[in-house]
């Protein structure tokens, strides 16, 4: 009974945590959003980001990227998880030339926002 009790109270801090990391990713999400949609309908400055993690750079249909962006794409650079962590803690430095200026400088930020964006392209 108490193994059960146990593993109950670990689940539950585990769910917990997870909530909280995508609840600090939609905060951290509400900064992007004046230039950035999870929405591919809603027009924004930005492209959406609505299944960026996996998706090749520069490949939203319509969006006008930076030469810089466009040509990384054609390069073979995919949005995976640490080439957006690297992109996001400093856009030109990953990526001279962007279009791109705000970055997520703090490391748990932007972990919390590659998670909920994970999430909510599910």
């Amino acid at each position: 009974m108490r193994a059960v009790l146990v593993l109950a109270t670990a689940l539950l801090l585990f769910a917990q945590g997870a909530l909280s990391q995508q609840a600090d990713g939609e905060r951290v999400f509400a900064r992007c959003s004046s230039c950035h949609a999870l929405d591919p309908d809603r027009r924004r400055p930005g492209p959406h980001l609505l299944g960026v993690v996996g998706r090749k750079a520069g490949s939203v249909e319509g969006f006008r990227y930076s030469p810089a962006l466009r040509e990384a794409g054609e390069g073979g650079l995919v949005w995976d998880e640490a080439a957006l962590d690297a992109f996001l803690a400093s856009p030109n430095d990953f990526l001279p030339g962007t279009t791109m200026r705000v970055g997520v400088s703090d490391a748990e930020q932007r972990t919390a926002l590659l998670a909920y964006l994970r999430s909510a392209s599910q």
